[in-house]
């Protein structure tokens, strides 16, 4: 009978005949029939079944078979016997060179007919013996997956005792080692689902024997974290770790983390690898281990492999998010990364370049993944932005994309930020940051924030940029007995001249710290400017003079030398003067009082006064009193803009009335219009610059710093619980206050009091509207009579006849941004350039230094963003816009330095002699040997850097390109599959590049 069966099937009769002829065959195999018969039989059966060379051989064989397990099922054990097994198992089947691969299909078709026989207990043994050495000798990934498919159908042939942990660490280190050879779809789900042939079968192990759980682990963590393979463990490791059960997820990972054996470098590595199964499909649980061995990590401070790894692998781990099989697992580990990482931006700066592209993927995938994962991504960046504020130029694009989604309330953000951030980071982290390797591209030095010291950091660089003022502490003799200047000379001079990206100002922190701030909380910088410039200010006063190069030159007067020695630096730079007078409305008698200051506080007009509109000029229309001249025509009051915001009195009178203006851009020799009478604007020359003009100008409604200069020089009525004591009167009587500037400080400095007490909830509260910043003001300064009239004389701008007040024009230098809504919180950074005399100083006109243009003054001197450690170029578009596009964050502090003019042209002359003779300031012996020895200090570091590094990235793994995920093509935009997300799946070279 087999004889006939060979010849049918070996015949060249079309398959329905043979198929009909082998059915009579089968049935006549049913009968009774000799043992030599029927091993006859099942010899042709199996070769059929090993060796055939088609589907349809295997299939006949593998029917026969069934029929003589069935119906002869004595012979069948007899010929199923264990030399037979061991024979197909270590030798196989078939001619040498072609052996077969159905030998395990073979052993698993025929156990289910010796399961009852007396021989089935010596299978099992053989079994459980062979299936541990062909594990050991790495089979293929089919291979595995049909010994786990014998295995599930047949558990007594799984090894036992010692035998079964060492299958299950073998069988891991298999599943480690398993590639997919082929980039099509077909075969890449085949894959798959060998895989999770593979790993279920450690499940059903697992199961049933918890005690291998944590070797299996162990096996697999010394796989994961190995430094010695040449290639990358395969992701599929990932399908194991989803049937460990989550109840053993804190012991496990506690083990990890404490163990002393396990080095930062294989702990990086394995971390690394595990990070990247998010790409694993259908994963269960992954996110999960990955986070809690994160959140173990950061529990027992191995902070240095938190930023590697974060560093490294975020961008990958954000790419993933294009595709919906695995963008819930890849965002939470994204979500943990990005709110855990909070001592530097940097992690979330990676990003920003890519997220417009994912959000406008996403919308246009719309799903119900898509768009839950929109919003969740929106919530994370808005909680970036919160932590890391400062950055608006980097942050436009993305605040572009996202502008559309939800918003979460500060509650929300906080909650989120307290929750995840790593412990105790402050301390911890400070000798890991700023994790920078050299000076910013715009040639500036950070400041390091040492624990909310932002308020400190952005006033140092606006002193830093305020270059009069640097030059003057830089040129300090030394011994000048000013400890607090000395220190401020040193911090300077290491920002001017250090080769760091940023350094810390932790000696000048302690010596400037007011003694009621609080530790580690967030401080008013207005208050510690003021504080600061007072230090100094009376350090210098009961100390040693300041030994100037001014003097040294001897190229001043004495009457000049003496009217400049007798004041300190801080009154040179920063010092104006003010007069206040105070008219009895009884008896008209005016008293008056002269202070100096240093800053100018401007408060916020009352809701109900009027605000002027704005125009590329931004003229206030009268400021400074009305009332001290006797009248002369009653009609001239009704026409002053003043007298409609005061009411009128009977023996009031109008003069000509002086403005706080902002200029628009002049052509070079172009002067401003005199301001007259009621003349309220000067025409801006037409240039190609009107469009950007337009653009900084404040909307109709809007606050400016004019307004609010405005605001404060007007007069005041003293009535009721106010009213003044006259002298004259020797009575309290109703009065009116009135401030005249007559003294323009060389740096104006205004602070917005945006910070107002709350009685209702007893807290400050923050006044968030919008003020529009002029890039240059004219500032109105009372002099003397004869001083105008010379002026007139001479044609000097900015001088108004008649009026005892002259035009000095300033500067917009520095401007020290707050970004949140409580002063005892949010953040501090500040823009800033360096203004100085662009024309050379040697050639005055008259005695007054030639200015240089509007234009040159406003576009050709670059701005800087100093946010601490980080510093980057911006322009004066940005400052003017900040606010536009981040609400919370708002101007507080504004520095103005003074134009060269007749009020100031005697200090610029000094500066200037003092510049041209000596240069730039050359710093004593000790500071220049401190500066040279820590920048050899800071190379030593980069070089000793550069080699860990070099040894971390050496042990890394050969990678794929993942990034590809993020650069493709323009073309491949078009194509079906998972690279669109919009195809929700598919494609067969998309999904090979997300798994492998």
């Amino acid at each position: 009978m087999d004889k006939i069966l060979e010849a049918v099937v070996m015949s060249s009769y079309p398959n329905n005949v043979k198929q009909g002829l082998v059915r009579r065959v089968i049935e006549a195999s049913k009968q009774p029939m000799d043992s030599e018969q029927c091993w006859s039989m099942l010899e042709l059966s199996t070769k059929l079944y090993l060796t055939g060379d088609t589907k349809y051989k295997r299939e006949i064989g593998k029917e026969v078979l069934e029929v003589y397990g069935h119906y002869h099922p004595e012979e069948f054990e007899e010929f199923f016997n264990v030399r037979f097994l061991l024979s197909l198992l270590q030798e196989g089947y078939g001619p040498l060179g072609k052996r077969s691969h159905y030998v395990l299909d073979y052993i698993q078709l025929g156990l289910q007919f010796v399961l009852e026989s007396p021989s089935a207990n010596s299978i099992f043994s053989l079994l459980r013996i062979e299936v541990l050495r062909k594990v050991c000798e790495r089979p293929s990934p089919k291979q595995c997956a049909k010994i786990s498919k014998l295995l599930t159908q047949h558990p007594q042939c799984i090894p036992t005792g010692k035998h079964q942990l060492l299958f299950c660490q073998q069988l891991i280190r298999c599943i480690g080692q398993f590639q997919c050879v082929s980039d099509g779809e077909e075969e890449i789900m085949e894959f798959l689902e060998q895989v999770n042939k593979v790993s279920g079968l450690l499940q059903r192990i697992w199961r049933t024997q918890t005690s291998a759980i944590l070797p299996s682990l162990k096996e697999l963590f010394s796989i994961i974290s190995s430094t010695e393979e040449q290639e990358a463990p395969s992701n599929a490791l990932a399908s194991v770790v989803q049937f460990v059960p989550l109840e053993l997820m804190d012991g496990v990972i506690r083990n990890l983390t404490n163990d002393d054996s396990i080095t930062d470098v294989q702990m990086m590595m394995a971390i690394g690898r595990m990070i990247d199964w998010v790409s694993w499909p259908l994963g269960k649980n992954i996110d999960k281990w990955i986070i809690a061995l994160l959140k173990g990590l950061a529990a027992v401070k191995k902070f240095s492999i938190l930023i590697e790894v974060t560093l490294s692998k975020i961008e990958k781990v954000f790419s993933k998010l294009l595709y919906p099989i695995v963008r819930e697992g890849a965002l939470s580990v994204l979500q943990y990364m990005l709110l855990s990482f909070q001592h530097s931006h940097e992690a979330f700066h990676l990003l920003l370049p890519h997220i417009p592209r994912l959000v406008a993927s996403l919308k246009k995938e719309d799903s119900n993944s898509a768009t839950s994962s929109l919003e969740q991504l929106a919530e994370l960046i808005h909680c970036m932005f919160f932590r890391f504020s400062g950055f608006p130029d980097l942050y436009e694009p993305v605040l572009e994309a996202v502008k559309a989604l939800p918003i979460p309330n500060e509650d929300r953000i906080k909650h989120l930020l307290g929750q995840n951030a790593w412990t105790s980071q402050k301390n911890e982290l400070a000798s890991f940051y700023p994790r920078l390797a050299s000076k910013s591209e715009t040639g500036k030095i950070g400041l390091i924030n040492l624990g909310n010291t932002c308020y400190m950091n952005s006033i140092i660089q606006s002193l830093f940029m305020a270059s009069d003022f640097r030059h003057s502490v830089l040129n300090l003799t030394e011994g000048n007995s000013q400890p607090l200047m000395t220190k401020l000379q040193w911090l300077f001079a290491f920002l001017e001249h250090s080769q760091r990206p940023a350094i810390s100002p932790e000696s000048f922190l302690s010596a400037s710290w007011p003694p009621w701030f609080t530790p580690g909380a967030q401080q008013d910088c207005s208050e510690y400017l003021k504080y600061l410039l007072d230090r100094l200010h009376e350090e210098e006063k009961t100390g040693k003079r300041i030994y100037q190069k001014l003097k040294e030159s001897s190229l001043m007067s004495q009457a000049v030398e003496h009217h400049y020695l007798n004041k300190t630096l801080i009154e040179k730079m920063f010092g104006g003067k003010m007069m206040t007078k105070i008219r009895c409305l009884k008896c008209l008698n005016v008293s008056s009082r002269e202070e100096a200051f240093t800053d100018l506080s401007l408060a916020f007009p009352p809701s109900d006064r009027s605000v002027h509109g704005s125009t590329s000029i931004l003229p206030v229309e009268e400021i400074g009193p009305q009332f001290i001249e006797p009248p002369e025509a009653a009609g001239q009051l009704l026409g002053s803009p003043w007298i409609q915001r005061k009411a009128p009195m009977a023996s009031d009178h109008a003069v000509p009335s002086v403005s706080v203006e902002t200029l628009g851009f002049q052509e070079p020799g172009e002067a401003a219009n005199p301001i007259r009478g009621n003349d309220v604007g000067v025409d801006a020359a037409k240039d190609p610059l009107s469009t950007f003009r337009e653009q900084a100008c404040a909307p109709k409604d809007s606050r400016s710093v004019p307004d609010l200069i405005n605001y404060f020089l007007s007069p005041e009525r003293l009535t009721a619980e106010n009213k003044y004591h006259c002298e004259k009167c020797a009575s309290l009587q109703d009065a009116e206050k009135v401030a005249e500037l007559t003294e323009g400080p060389h740096y104006l400095i205004l602070t917005l009091l945006r910070f107002s007490f709350d009685p209702r909830t007893m807290k400050r509260k923050k006044i968030l509207d919008n003020v529009s910043i002029p890039v240059v003001l004219k500032l109105p300064i009372l002099v003397a009579p004869e001083e105008t009239e010379e002026d007139c004389q001479h044609g000097k701008d900015g001088a108004v006849p008649g009026s005892g007040f002259m035009t000095v024009v300033y500067d917009l230098c520095s401007v020290v941004v707050h970004s949140g809504i409580s002063s005892e919180s949010g953040h501090y950074y500040c823009y800033s350039r360096e203004c100085t005399d662009t024309i050379p100083q040697g050639q005055p006109q008259d005695g007054v230094p030639k200015p240089a243009s509007d234009k040159q003054l406003d576009f050709e001197i670059q701005w800087y963003l100093f946010n601490d450690t980080r510093v980057s170029f911006s322009s004066f578009e940005s400052v003017s816009n900040v606010t536009s596009f981040f609400p919370k964050d708002t101007a507080y502090v504004l520095f103005y330095r003074q134009r060269p003019g007749r009020q100031s042209c005697l200090l610029h002359e000094a500066l200037a002699e003092a510049g041209h003779l000596h240069g730039e300031p050359s710093l004593h012996k000790d500071l220049m040997e401190a500066i040279s020895k820590d920048n050899i200090l800071f190379l030593q570091e980069q070089e000793k850097e550069a080699r860990n590094r070099a040894a971390y990235i050496s042990a890394l793994p050969k990678s794929p390109l993942w990034w590809r995920d993020l650069d493709r093509d323009k073309d491949d935009d078009s194509s079906s599959g998972g690279c669109s997300p919009a195809a929700g799946g598919g494609g067969s070279g998309s999904f090979h590049g997300l798994v492998f």
